[in-house]
């Protein structure tokens, strides 16, 4: 991981997206401050594209997509994206899978929730689950005191030995049925909504996160950031970001904003 004061401002010029994790990169202790909504602000009003890419439900996310000031975002880690139109006061709503898969997906979930209640001793479903369409998330330290990290192994273990998919992120463990992720739906949203082919496009987009959820962006985006409380996640993260910030999570985040707009601003 190399310095964000090291990226060169002609790449940071011919930035067109920013796409960011939410928990602990845009919040911090779970909570957004206005800093970091004036810098997503900030970044659309300078003309860029503002996706933010995330494990939160869809209840969050519709609300997002109306109220905040971005183009769009992805949710529950690839599982949709929803993009709203001011204009036509019209919310596009693209899911991986259909309505009668995801309820199938929802019975073999509730099963899982039953067992891994039962086995792992301290975590509880999320409280933001009522809102989710497509997975479960077990909360291993939002609402619960913080379990180790052989327990959030434990739930990791449990969804994939289902045959479910399981990613951690700061907070969370979120498990689903499905062969997608943040970086699938990524792929779809862009060139659905913006036609833009992202093999083709790599030097035009940058990504922020903070956790081993983002790792699939990490390992893909070869303007990949992370706000410094990545490091935390060091020793577990199977691809790491190029860049990394001075500051950890929402202050990360503004950081990043900064540098890109300094830079586009001198062009």
């Amino acid at each position: 991981m190399q310095p964000l004061t090291d990226f060169s401002k002609d790449a940071l010029r011919k930035i067109r997206f920013l796409l960011t994790d939410i928990d602990d990169t845009l919040t911090e202790n779970g909570r957004l401050p206005a800093k970091s909504y004036q810098a997503l602000e900030r970044v659309q009003q300078a003309g860029l594209k503002v996706i933010p890419i995330t494990g939160r439900p869809s209840g969050w996310c519709d609300h997002i997509a109306r109220m905040w000031p971005v183009d769009g975002i992805i949710g529950e880690n690839g599982a949709f994206y929803f993009v709203y139109d001011n204009t036509k006061r019209k919310m596009k709503q693209r899911f991986w899978k259909d309505e009668s898969e995801r309820a199938y997906d929802r019975k073999r979930l509730e099963q899982l929730r039953k067992q891994i209640l039962a086995t792992v001793e301290g975590c509880a479903v999320a409280s933001d689950q009522a809102f989710r369409e497509a997975d479960l998330a077990i909360d291993f330290c939002e609402d619960v005191p913080p379990l180790s990290k052989s327990s959030v192994e434990q739930i990791v273990d449990i969804f994939e030995q289902a045959g479910a998919i399981a990613k951690a992120s700061s907070i969370h463990v979120n498990g689903w049925f499905g062969d997608y992720d943040k970086l699938a739906m990524t792929r779809v949203m862009l060139a659905e909504c913006f036609k833009i082919e992202l093999d083709f496009s790599l030097d035009q987009i940058i990504f922020c996160g903070d956790s081993p959820n983002d790792a699939p962006m990490f390992g893909f985006f070869e303007n990949s950031v992370g706000v410094a409380n990545v490091l935390d996640y060091a020793d577990t993260l199977e691809k790491q970001p190029r860049w990394i910030t001075n500051n950890r999570t929402a202050t990360g985040f503004v950081e990043l904003a900064d540098v890109i707009l300094n830079a586009h601003s001198a062009s």
